[in-house]
Order: C-alpha cells, then sequence, then structure tokens
C-alpha cells in the first residue's frame, strides 16, 4: 500500500514512517513543509514531497496521486496561536480529505484528540484546538472515505509500550507517541477498523487485542 503521510515530520509522524519504512507491505510517502527536514527521510530511503497544508487542495492532490491511503497525523504544534491552528489542524485536514476524494485515495486515517466529541470536557485555553478537531473529524465521517479516527490522550515521548486500553470513552490518560504510530500501523491495513472511531491510551492489552475488540 502506498501511504501518504501528512505532518511525517511530527512526532507521531516520524515514528510512523519509519514503522512503514520498515515493512515491504508498504510504501510511505513523506509530506514535509521545507527542504531542511529531508534528511530523516532519506536516512529511511523513504521519498518526500514539500507541501504545506496552507497551501491549495490541488496542491495536496498532487502530492497524494498514486496513492492508496492517507495518514493525517499534522498539528500546528502548542506553540502556535487560534489562527494557525483553525487553517491546519481544521483547514488543512478539510482539504487533505477533499485532495483524497479527488485523487480517489479511498483509505484515511486522523490523528484526532481524546474527548474531541465531549465539549464538556474542554478547557479554555485549548478549547480552538478542540473545536478544530472535533469539525476534522466530522467532515471526515461525512466524506463518504473509508475512515479511522484515533484519539490519543495525553501525549508523551516515554518509549512506547505496546500496550493500550482502546474504546469509546475513556477516561484521561497519557500514551507514548510511538505506541500512537503503532496503533496507526495496525489499523492502516485493517478493514475492521473502517468506519471506526476511537481513544486510546496506555493500557494493559497488546495493541492487536484491544483493537481487534473494537
Amino acid at each position: 500500500m502506498k501511504v501518504l503521510v501528512v505532518g511525517a515530520n511530527g512526532q507521531i509522524g516520524r515514528h510512523f514512517v519509519k514503522l512503514l519504512s520498515e515493512d515491504p507491505r508498504h510504501t510511505a510517502i513523506a509530506m514535509i513543509r521545507s527542504e531542511e527536514q529531508i534528511s530523516f527521510f532519506n536516512s529511511l530511503n523513504v521519498e518526500s514531497v514539500i507541501v504545506s497544508l496552507e497551501e491549495s487542495v490541488q496542491e495536496i492532490a498532487a502530492a497524494m496521486a498514486g496513492c492508496d491511503a492517507v495518514v493525517f497525523t499534522a498539528g500546528s504544534g502548542g506553540s502556535t496561536g487560534a489562527d494557525k491552528t483553525l487553517l491546519i489542524d481544521l483547514d488543512g485536514a478539510a482539504k487533505t480529505i477533499e485532495a483524497a476524494q479527488q485523487t480517489g485515495t479511498d483509505r484515511f486515517l486522523m490523528v484526532s484528540a481524546i474527548h474531541a466529541d465531549r465539549r464538556e470536557q474542554w478547557g479554555d485555553e485549548i478549547a480552538p484546538y478542540y473545536v478544530a478537531k472535533h469539525h476534522a473529524d466530522n467532515i471526515l465521517r461525512a466524506s463518504g472515505l473509508a475512515y479511522t479516527i484515533i484519539r490519543p490522550g495525553a501525549l508523551t515521548n516515554d518509549p512506547g509500550t505496546g500496550k493500550i486500553q482502546a474504546g469509546e470513552n475513556l477516561e484521561r490518560g497519557p500514551i507514548p507517541r510511538e505506541d500512537v504510530a503503532k496503533v496507526l500501523h495496525h489499523a492502516l491495513a485493517s478493514e475492521q477498523l473502517h468506519g471506526k472511531t476511537f481513544e486510546i491510551i496506555t493500557g494493559k492489552d497488546e495493541i492487536a487485542d484491544a483493537l481487534n475488540r473494537l
């Protein structure tokens, strides 16, 4: 499967691209923002395309041409304001979904956020982030694409454990970015997870077992 990874240079994106580079079933295409980010992907023998999510749908579609799947792991980051959050996390996701529809790239995996459907759980400080994730998820669910929406808890840089809890309405909890990437890798080719939205935190179950019970 040829997979366009949007936000490939992010921390989850890098873990995920590395997993794809080691899996003979898949070929990764890393969508990045600048030439300075290319060296990491060259070291993995992974092709890169330089396209910003603030560019047009047509430019994103050109990067996606010939792909079987797209994985959206992009985000504006915690240091940006609400304007960039809406431009990247919401409109960037919406443009990527539109590009997938135009190119016939049917499989679409989205990295969202825990409790993105529960407004009562959103704090004022990060409300723009949750607004973006909530509406991007809804656009994807209405798109007609074979989607999977993964909503991780608080992201950490701890080493992955390979063990998670997965469900529709979990209590908040942490999860290493490395384990989020492993969940994406497992979910990519799982038809059982088409049309599913679920939350993940660190737990006691092996990733495959937790996802198979969804």
